[in-house]
Order: C-alpha cells, then sequence, then structure tokens
C-alpha cells in the first residue's frame, strides 16, 4: 500500500467560490487540539453571523485520532462530511476548516452541495503553506578543510539542507537527515572522507525546512 506523506497547515489561509449566487467561504487554520478548532469555529461563526451557514470540519492527532464535522443546518452529509473527507483523503492533520455559506436564492441540491462545500475547501487549501513533516536527526559533522567539499557534496547530492557551516580551525556543518537515510549517510561521509570526519547525532524529532530554517514539531 502507497504511504502518503503526512501533511499539517503551518499557516491558514482563506477560498472562496461562487455556485448559482451562493458564496462558500472556507478558513483554513492549524489546530493541535479539540479546543482550538472549536475556538476558531466559534470565531469564524461569530464574525460571519449574518451567514446561512457555517460548515465546519476538523482532524486532530498524528493518526486521526479525533475528527468532527457538523452540517449547520444544511441536509445531513451535505457538508461537514464531505468538507472533513478532503482532509482525510488529502491526509492534513491537525487542522480546521470552515465553510461560510451566504445562500444566493438558488437550491444546489444534494449532490450540488457536497460538491460546493469540497470545491471550498480545495480552494481554502491552495491558499494555506502545508508543510510534510518528516522523522529525522539534526547532526553535526566536524571535517578538516579537506573535508568540507566533500561533505557539502555528499549532503546536496542527497537533497539534505546545510543549516548552518562555521569555519574555524576545522569546519562544522549542521544538518539533518531522515532517519531511514541515516546508515548509509554515515557510511558515505567516513568512505568520502577516509574517516576523517566526526558526525555528532541530536534526539529524533519530527521536522520540515522552510526557508532554509529547521522546523521541529
Amino acid at each position: 500500500m502507497e504511504n502518503k506523506s503526512f501533511k499539517i497547515i503551518y499557516e491558514g489561509g482563506v477560498g472562496e467560490i461562487e455556485e448559482k449566487k451562493s458564496r462558500f467561504i472556507a478558513h483554513v487554520s492549524p489546530a493541535k487540539t479539540e479546543e482550538e478548532a472549536i475556538t476558531f469555529i466559534a470565531a469564524i461563526k461569530k464574525e460571519y453571523w449574518d451567514a446561512r451557514h457555517n460548515c465546519s470540519a476538523f482532524v486532530i492527532g498524528e493518526n486521526n485520532e479525533i475528527t468532527r464535522c457538523n452540517d449547520d443546518g444544511e441536509p445531513a452529509q451535505t457538508a461537514g462530511r464531505p468538507m472533513l473527507d478532503v482532509l482525510l483523503r488529502e491526509n492534513i492533520h491537525n487542522c480546521v476548516v470552515v465553510v461560510t455559506r451566504y445562500f444566493g436564492g438558488v437550491l444546489l441540491g444534494t449532490g450540488g452541495l457536497v460538491r460546493a462545500y469540497q470545491q471550498a475547501v480545495q480552494e481554502g487549501l491552495k491558499e494555506c503553506k502545508i508543510l510534510e513533516p518528516k522523522d529525522g536527526r539534526p547532526c553535526t559533522i566536524k571535517t578538516d578543510y579537506n573535508g568540507y567539499g566533500k561533505i557539502e557534496y555528499v549532503l546536496r547530492e542527497n537533497n539534505l539542507p546545510i543549516l548552518n557551516t562555521d569555519f574555524g580551525a576545522d569546519v562544522v556543518i549542521s544538518s539533518v537527515v531522515p532517519v531511514e537515510m541515516i546508515e548509509n549517510f554515515s557510511k558515505v561521509v567516513a568512505d568520502k572522507t577516509a574517516g576523517n570526519a566526526q558526525i555528532t547525532w541530536d534526539d529524533e524529532v519530527k521536522y520540515d525546512i522552510l526557508n532554509g530554517a529547521l522546523l521541529i514539531f
């Protein structure tokens, strides 16, 4: 079975569609707890108090331990559940979405509602900054100046980030390596430098890289 990447919302966003004169406004936000999700939903409902519906869905936990959805007056299973299905299908975790509907006077029917609410969520996700945290170990690699270019080559060849480089009596390079690459990476570094490099590993973390910076979750 194919393993889907684990995705989280780093920065939320707002997307909007119009369907037969009805406006569907999707607000997406990160939420690490059910309380955060409920607070966000309440805030959107307060802001859009004059809307016909504020439907919601959220997924909390690394293994989807908590999932909730609410049709907020729309026909059962036409809003909240389809919205939740988008989050689950995209494998997005720790996320809450509220779709506000301003009724345009034209009934959409069951199928039309499902499509509209799902499309609104997808538009909202497009406006978000979504990360895919991985399991890895930060490390520092200490070597002499002869080994520096070789280690830099190994890092770039394997698409591993160079987070920092200190030039002193020796060169110390900071990086982070996915857990499945650690054994091979250590061997390659040793081979390329004839054993003249020392790797110091930190504890395993769930991480991603954003604009060259290490983010730990």
